[in-house]
């Protein structure tokens, strides 16, 4: 324990991932902190869920209160892995305070960690510290510093998705991450804001060619509808829509490398979905697919019959972008 009462984070559970070969058991948590320093991208309802402004000595206690939570409900022998993320980005010092970080990092010592945050919070000399509080010898890269890229293109990433950084940014950030001796994951999104099913596909297939030769890993997301968002907003009035599942399919069929995937949400209005009918099965061949790397159960689903993949295929054939500004 590193707190002497127990707060529970946004959310925590266990799951599975795949790693060089294996699949892990894997534990996700995501503190809530003092809240992310950008906090304007147009699909994200984590930026809401913050604590009020605080002191650091404050923060620290409810962080400490947060991993106490997590070390009492999740034995340690549980998992191999786990996946950090926050209401913004790991490494902001301003978000989680230094003295915070450690402590936290010293809880997941021995684990395969991988932790999220913007790139403008990497530096070589914070990751090094990150490792060594991790590494206990279990791991040949027992750190991985994972970064919401979501499109190599930086008008999509600037005008749909309003992340504030650029490509290079992101690259200045990876160099500074291997520095330190961490790897690399990198997360990918599947039809932000504004653009058509073909427009996000396109966007997607030239995204994890030109991301995946700089990362370890590479998961891509799909964009689910959160309340209180950009997204949310444009979805009640019928201007959005999350992407078919028959484009998740083809992007992962026809990309180079193994990408990851968990459709959250999938098959509900909210999340990616075709008519429903179909939905639940392509789901669970899109997260056994995340886990095996078997490209003939890709293929399999494609093949599979349902009356929806003519409507995809007429919504990729004539769906046209909005004719709406993006720019004042």
């Amino acid at each position: 324990m590193i707190s002497f009462f127990t707060e529970k984070p946004l959310a925590c559970w266990k799951g599975k991932d795949p790693y060089q070969g294996s699949v892990l058991d894997c534990l996700t948590v995501i503190f809530k902190t003092g809240g992310c320093s950008w906090n304007r991208c147009r699909m994200c309802g984590y930026r809401h869920e913050r604590y009020p402004l605080m002191s650091p000595a404050e923060l620290d206690t409810h962080l400490r209160a947060q991993m106490a939570w997590v070390q009492e409900l999740y034995p340690s022998s549980g998992y191999q892995m786990v996946k950090i993320f926050t209401s913004g980005s790991f490494f902001d010092e301003e978000e989680i305070p230094v003295q915070t970080r450690r402590a936290i990092l010293e809880g997941f010592r021995g684990k395969l960690v991988i932790a999220e945050t913007r790139p403008e919070f990497v530096s070589r000399e914070t990751v090094r510290e990150a490792r060594d509080l991790v590494d206990d010898g279990s791991w040949g890269c027992p750190l991985y510093v994972a970064t919401g890229l979501e499109t190599t293109s930086d008008f999509i990433r600037e005008k749909c998705i309003d992340k504030g950084f650029t490509l290079q940014d992101f690259h200045d950030a990876v160099s500074e991450a291997r520095e330190g001796g961490a790897g690399i994951k990198t997360y990918l999104m599947m039809k932000p804001l504004f653009l058509t099913e073909k427009e996000a596909m396109e966007d997607m297939q030239r995204s994890i060619v030109e991301a995946a030769p700089v990362s370890d890993m590479v998961s891509m997301n799909l964009c689910t509808v959160q309340n209180r968002t950009d997204v949310d907003y444009y979805w009640k009035r019928g201007m959005y829509r999350p992407p078919y599942l028959w484009s998740v399919l083809k992007v992962l069929a026809e990309a180079p490398v193994h990408i990851l995937c968990d459709p959250v949400g999938g098959g509900h209005a909210r999340g990616p979905h075709n008519c429903g009918s179909c939905d639940p099965e392509i789901v669970r061949g899109i997260r056994e697919y995340s886990l095996s790397g078997d490209r003939d159960l890709l293929a399999a689903l494609m093949d599979s019959a349902c009356r929806c993949k003519e409507e995809w295929e007429f919504v990729l054939a004539g769906e046209r972008p909005y004719c709406m500004p993006l720019t004042r």
